[in-house]
């Protein structure tokens, strides 16, 4: 049964990730498709986050009452069926209804699924999140990848979108079987408080920081490739995905090397490398340069998040679902917020200026990582804070 969860929640995270990773691969056919500017884009994005952010934060105590499973049942089909309806839109407006419909079930998602990967994780008794993550980089990838051969093959941004979704709803309906169920006693005392840990929020925070990151990164990088550096669009659709894919092994081998490092430390290395990363894209002269910093870039920012989330799940005893979704609900914060000022700077300026906001981002996580307040054991591991027999249950 623990193998089934892990396994299932891992391909939950993929299935998230592929149909984020064709819609932004496929970006630049999306401004064609409607004549945008980088302005545009950014309201575009910033419905898409708004959306998600209100329906998250509305059921933020639906989550934690009812457990992760029985939202994710519901939450992984409907963000597929909304991914139909963003390839299908005719207009403007109609594309940011649908974004609006897709942002509020891909929020809502992502949430539960990282909750439940808290469940897997506590259940394993032994850091887990980093590679639960890691499903989510080979689902963006595959999406990118493939984003980046139909637009080689010359398909349409509706005709790649479409596609993916359609492939994405049976998926996630069969997924569904796979979940572990909260513990009745974690959800019952959920539901009762209101008030989290001052951690929590300081955890949040840090989210929202990497969130940030990585959302300018997803969502701008083929365009710079494309504008800046003049790669053809084929090409252009290959950073994210190699983004991704660096996300991926740094992801694999995560959980081992916190273990080793402690989190203090890996959290202090990886905002230092992300920082040296970025710094290497904005500086090249040329596209294979570009391309190896945005993969250094992915390497070293990709443990982050989910050692955010997996923290989150660990410092409030019997609150974990709660937690996970403060976090990941403040995460959100990030992830709206970077790629909409991405865009004004870009719409003023250049996306290479827009683009070092992230040097900054990337610097303040080192910085604030060596403050966190961390026990000795939440400083390398995943706290034991359940009886076994309530991880168990199902």
């Amino acid at each position: 049964m623990l193998f089934r969860a892990r396994v299932g929640t891992f391909l939950t995270f993929a299935l998230g990730g592929l149909l984020c990773g064709v819609w932004v691969a496929r970006m630049p056919a999306l401004t064609d498709k409607f004549g945008l500017g980088a302005g545009s884009v950014g309201v575009v994005l910033l419905v898409w986050g708004l959306a998600a952010i209100v329906a998250m934060q509305v059921l933020q105590r639906v989550i934690a009452r009812t457990g992760s499973r029985r939202v994710l049942r519901v939450a992984a089909p409907l963000t597929a069926l909304s991914a139909i309806l963003l390839a299908l839109a005719p207009t403007y407006a109609t594309l940011l209804v649908s974004v609006t419909l897709f942002g509020m079930t891909f929020g809502v998602m992502d949430v539960s699924m990282n909750a439940q990967g808290s469940v897997v994780e506590r259940a394993h008794r032994r850091p887990l999140m980093s590679g639960m993550h890691a499903g989510w980089c080979v689902g963006a990838m595959s999406g990118g990848l493939f984003g980046a051969l139909t637009a080689a093959l010359g398909w349409s941004f509706t005709q790649a979108v479409l596609v993916g979704a359609i492939v994405s709803l049976p998926a996630a309906l069969a997924l569904g079987r796979t979940y572990l169920a909260d513990p009745p006693a974690l959800v019952a005392v959920s539901a009762k408080r209101s008030r989290l840990p001052l951690i929590v929020y300081l955890l949040g925070a840090l989210a929202f920081l990497a969130f940030m990151a990585e959302g300018a990164i997803a969502d701008w990088s083929g365009l710079l490739l494309r504008d800046d550096l003049h790669a053809a669009e084929a090409v252009a659709a290959l950073g994210y995905p190699l983004f991704e894919a660096a996300m991926l092994c740094g992801r694999l081998v995560g959980d081992r090397v916190r273990t080793r490092l402690g989190t203090r430390l890996l959290l202090t290395l990886a905002g230092a490398g992300t920082a040296v990363g970025m710094t290497t894209v904005l500086l090249a002269p040329n596209v294979p340069t570009a391309l190896a910093g945005f993969f250094l870039t992915g390497l070293m920012v990709c443990t982050i998040v989910p050692t955010m989330i997996s923290l989150a799940g660990t410092v409030a005893p019997g609150r974990s679902a709660a937690s996970v979704a403060q976090v990941g609900t403040m995460g959100y914060g990030g992830l709206l917020l970077g790629p909409v000022v991405i865009g004004f700077l870009a719409e003023s300026t250049s996306i290479h200026l827009g683009l070092s906001v992230v040097v900054g981002l990337a610097a303040a996580i080192a910085v604030a990582a060596r403050f966190l307040p961390l026990s000795a054991a939440e400083d390398v591991a995943v706290a034991r804070e359940a009886p076994e027999r309530e991880l168990m249950a199902a």
